[in-house]
Parts: C-alpha cells; sequence; structure tokens
C-alpha cells in the first residue's frame, strides 16, 4: 500500500466531510449483546488506513464492525469507518467546529491530545463533560492556537486499544521552520483479536501473563546462577519489560501489519518529514530506518533545534516529527515493541514495491540495578542484592499512603532524562534522549518556580493496582492536585516501580527540566519515567479548569494511575 504525502490529501473536506458522516448508517446497524457495546455482531467492516477532513465544520461517526489484519480477525471501534481514523488538518488560527455522533451502544468521547482548548472540550468523561451518549452528537468548538503534530484518541473505557484514534495535524499560520519536499504521517499503534476487558482481566489475575520471553533454566539469558536466585527471591523476572507483548498483539504501522507493505514514495535527494505518533495503548517502540540518519524537529508537537540521531524511543502517545534525506532505492522503517517481541515495519521506496532488507529482531533487554532503583554506583545486573528490601517503605515520603497498592520502594531513584530507555543503553550508535532536545523558541514564562511538587508512581504488579501516592483515582477522584492562577510550578516524578511510565497532563504543556536554560527546556505534554527514576518538569498554571493527568499506558490508567488537576481561573487565582 503507497501512502501519497498528507499535503496531497485533500479527500474530504466541508461538504465531503458531511457526506462521509451520511454515508455511515451501517454502523447503527445490528444490535449489541446486554447492551455493552461489546458484541461481536453487526457493524460494517471496518477499512484500513485514513481519509483526510479539514474545514470550519468536520463530521465524525463513531461505531463498530469487524476488523482484519494479517489475516487475524477481531472486533473494532472505528472514527468514519476506518482505524485509524481520518487525518483532522487544521490551521493555526482557525475556529474549528468538530460534530462527533455516538453509533456505539455505549457512551464515547474524543479528546484531543496535546491540544490547547477550553477544559469542557477537552473530552475525558466525568472531569470535563459527561461523555457523549449512545445515538448522541456533541459539538466540540474551540479556537486553534497552536501548529504541530498531534493526535486523537478516545477517553472512553477501554476503547482506544480497539482503534479509537487517529492523527491530527496542525499547520502554522506562518512559514515552517524547516524545509521538506514531502509530509507523511507514521502512526504506530497494536491490533489484538481479544477484548481490552479480557486482557484486563488476564492482567489482574497474573500480570505476567502475555510475558512469553520469561527466565528459564534452558534460556540464553547473560544471567549468572546468582542472579536467577536473586531474581526468584524477588519474585521479579529481569525479563518484566511490557505488560502487553507480541504474543497477543500484532504491531501496527497506519493500521497495518507489517507483512501489509505499507510504503512512503520519495525521489532521491528529497527531504521527507515523518510526522511519527505512538497511538498505541501500551507499547513503547524503538524506532530505527537502517542505513539511514533521522533529523529530529519537533517532539510532541513543539518544535526543538534539530538533532541528528539514528534512533529513538518513542513513549505511548508522544510525538516526533523527523527529517531524512533518502538518497538509496529503499530504506525499512523498524518499529520494534521495546520488549522486542515484534516490530511494526513500513518502507521508504523509490518507487512502488521497492524493498530494503528487514533486520531480524534483537535480544530483548533485561532489567537491572538502575531499573530497581539502586544506583548506587554499581548498576550492573551481577551486582549483588543480598540483604536489600524491595518494599522499604520508611523511604517514602509521609503523603504515600501504604497499603496493598505498594509492593516495591526505589531505594535510590535518580534523574535519568539522559537514559535513552530500556534496549537502547549499548547500541553503538546515536540514541536519542530527552537531554538533547532544546526549544526552537524561547519559551514565554522562565519565572523561577515558588514551590516543588513531589508526586511516587506507585503500583502492586501481581495485583495489577497502579497509583499516584499510593491511592488509585477511584479514592482520589474528588481530592485534586490544585495549583493557583499562573502559579509557576516545579513537578518532580518519582518512579517507584520497575515499569517505564509515559506521564501525561492535559491541557498544558510543560517544559522539561533537562539541563537546558529556562528559555529553552523543551516543551512537552508528555515525559516518560523510566524505572526507578525520577523526572522534573515546570509547569504554568494558566490554563483554568479541571485537567486529567494520568499515565498513558491504557491498563494502568485504568487501573487506578490517574489524577484530576484544577487550575483555579484568574478570577479566583492568587
Amino acid at each position: 500500500m503507497t501512502t501519497p504525502p498528507v499535503t496531497r490529501r485533500r479527500l474530504l473536506a466541508g461538504a465531503g466531510a458531511a457526506s462521509a458522516f451520511a454515508a455511515l448508517p451501517a454502523w447503527a446497524q445490528g444490535h449489541t449483546l446486554g447492551g455493552s457495546g461489546h458484541s461481536m455482531q453487526g457493524g460494517a467492516p471496518i477499512r484500513v488506513g485514513f481519509d483526510e477532513v479539514s474545514g470550519m465544520a468536520i463530521d465524525l461517526a463513531v461505531g463498530h464492525g469487524p476488523r482484519v489484519v494479517q489475516g487475524r480477525k477481531g472486533h473494532g471501534i472505528a472514527v468514519n469507518g476506518s482505524v485509524p481514523g481520518p487525518l483532522i488538518r487544521l490551521k493555526e488560527g482557525q475556529t474549528v467546529r468538530l460534530n462527533v455522533t455516538n453509533h456505539l451502544a455505549e457512551d464515547t468521547s474524543i479528546h484531543w491530545h496535546g491540544l490547547l482548548v477550553p477544559f469542557h472540550m477537552d473530552g475525558v468523561p466525568g472531569i470535563s463533560f459527561p461523555g457523549i451518549r449512545p445515538g448522541q452528537t456533541f459539538t466540540y468548538e474551540f479556537p486553534v492556537r497552536q501548529a504541530g503534530t498531534y493526535w486523537y484518541h478516545s477517553h472512553s473505557g477501554l476503547q482506544e486499544q480497539q482503534g479509537h484514534y487517529g492523527p491530527l495535524i496542525i499547520d502554522p499560520a506562518g512559514a515552517e521552520p524547516a524545509a521538506y519536499d514531502r509530509d507523511y504521517i507514521l502512526l504506530l499503534s497494536e491490533f489484538t483479536p481479544l477484548h481490552p476487558h479480557k486482557i484486563m482481566d488476564r492482567l489482574r489475575k497474573g500480570e505476567g501473563y502475555f510475558n512469553y520471553q520469561q527466565t528459564a533454566w534452558t534460556d540464553d539469558y547473560p544471567l549468572s546462577a546468582e542472579d536467577r536466585r536473586m531474581w526468584a527471591e524477588m519474585r521479579m523476572p529481569a525479563t518484566d519489560i511490557a505488560d502487553v507483548t507480541g504474543s497477543t498483539y500484532t504491531y501496527l504501522a497506519n493500521g497495518r501489519g507489517p507483512k501489509e507493505g505499507l510504503e512512503y514514495l520519495f525521489n532521491p535527494g528529497e527531504q521527507v518529514r515523518l510526522r511519527v505518533i505512538n497511538g498505541s495503548a501500551m507499547t513503547f517502540f524503538n524506532l530505527r530506518i537502517p542505513g539511514l540518519a533521522m533529523t529530529v524537529i519537533a517532539a510532541d508537537g513543539q518544535n526543538v533545534k534539530p538533532v541528528e540521531v539514528d534512533e529513538f524511543q518513542i513513549g505511548t502517545a508522544e510525538t516526533y516529527d523527523v527529517i531524512v534525506e533518502p538518497r538509496g532505492e529503499a530504506y525499512t522503517i523498524v518499529a520494534e515493541s521495546m520488549d522486542r517481541s515484534g516490530m511494526a515495519l513500513a518502507t521508504l521506496a523509490s518507487r512502488p514495491g521497492a524493498r530494503a532488507p528487514i533486520p531480524p529482531p534483537r535480544k530483548p533487554p533485561l532489567l537491572d540495578m538502575g531499573d530497581m532503583g539502586m544506583n548506587h554506583g554499581d548498576t550492573g545486573a551481577g551486582h549483588s542484592m543480598k540483604g536489600m528490601k524491595m518494599r522499604d517503605t520508611l523511604l517514602l515520603p509521609p503523603d504515600v499512603k501504604i497499603g496493598p497498592g505498594i509492593d516495591m520502594v526505589s531505594m535510590t531513584p535518580v534523574d535519568k532524562l539522559g537514559d535513552p530507555g530500556l534496549g537502547l543503553r549499548d547500541v553503538g550508535h546515536r540514541v536519542l534522549t530527552y537531554r538533547m532536545l532544546s526549544a526552537l523558541e524561547p519559551n514565554r514564562d522562565t519565572r523561577t518556580p515558588s514551590r516543588l511538587l513531589e508526586l511516587h508512581l506507585t503500583g502492586n504488579m501481581e495485583r495489577y493496582m497502579w497509583s499516584f501516592d499510593g491511592e488509585m483515582y477511584s479514592t482520589v477522584r474528588d481530592k485534586p492536585i490544585r495549583f493557583a492562577w499562573n502559579e509557576r510550578v516545579r513537578v518532580k516524578l518519582v518512579n517507584n516501580t520497575m515499569m517505564a511510565h509515559p506521564i501525561h497532563l492535559h491541557g498544558m504543556f510543560f517544559t522539561l527540566v533537562n539541563g537546558e536554560d529556562a528559555a529553552h527546556q523543551p516543551r512537552k505534554n508528555i515525559v516518560i519515567v523510566q524505572p526507578g527514576a525520577s523526572a522534573q518538569f515546570d509547569l504554568t498554571a494558566n490554563e483554568p479548569g479541571d485537567w486529567a493527568f494520568h499515565c498513558h499506558l491504557l491498563y494502568h490508567m485504568h487501573g487506578g494511575m490517574m489524577q484530576t488537576v484544577t487550575v483555579m481561573g484568574p478570577e479566583r487565582g492568587a
């Protein structure tokens, strides 16, 4: 399947979008069992790939139907009949009205990930609006205040896993800071034939259910007998990298499996912009193009000073824009899952059908002492942990609630914004880290923060409970994190778990405290907090309302790692 540049794709705009919407009554056909919206019956077959919609008024329809990926069948939720949903292309400075009609038998929603919108347009049921009932239409209307690469997805239940997501591009009001000849979207995600509630059920019964790469006495992992005894005593596998893996997932590029031939055409010597969006539910991808360097020009939709790398890790919900200059016949784009249980693939091709070799999967990475927060000089996997307590709650501050929701406490978590991520520490080529990012345009607010807010990322992996400060969202939904109007705050996230967490703040950008001066700290809305590590960002609380703050691993959020942030309006602020 050859993909034309998105700048040439004006397939649906204005009345065209309305006609696409009108053509979708098939979504409403058929009936679901028990009124849950989870039946395999009914619904038109879901198309692969996406069209484009634009204009001042855009109609979107959410429905369900059967999906087929590389011969594997499952049930999906789609927007305008496709997975991913249509590319929404907007212009900085315009006002847009998005009419979203729900053809499901359950509530739905759309969250505009990374967009600066009034809080009641943010699309989070229970926080910013009640959700969209079956058969109803909700109109989102807001001014477009930014430019860049973003995406949208459901914030209702686990619908995101079923295909309810799509790309969103905002063209700048002025000139682009980077020159390029072609403009492509690479949206990474996953497909599974399992219903997401079944996945959640299996994770709660045994969090290692999908891990087919666990250690055994007959494996070839570089672990000594002492290492193996140590991990066994702690009841923690060194291969516990991802909760849901390629054992059930097929990894997708623009909705297509690795054998389904996604192509991006180019003429040798052209500058090609790739807008990489991680629209997955649970997967960190390590992305590289063998034989071709990538120049990173934007992160989370915000321009950064160009930095050339050979590979980067992209956490769930992050976006990176890169420029490449292919000169050969073909190059393989490899997006390998962090645990290396599978990969999404696409091809940069100088002619239709041209192909480059596909590299074999690399060996799965192993957790080490640093990933367990034991950073006391030697972080090698062979360092003895004898006598160390994995749940020393005396190390936690008094505002962290101690209970069954915490099964691990990192001993000495340190800042790891210079860490390229699991599996990329010893690859022998240039790998992006957060410390390499620098804002292209100076930040508007460079005030010194007036206070420090420390939050601990906590969890019990065996019970599959996830939380902030030891409290799951179900117990704190009425106790929001409060910021005064225009307050400047430094937030420190401390990861007490062995899992990497992509933490997302709705409604605002923050700047990573990554060693850059305050004017050039990179602006983001997602930060990966590595296992047993900490990360800090500076925030100006200038978007009034209630906002979601959560881990963007879908089953972690569903399992409790979520909070509400309340920013007081200027009329009530300090």
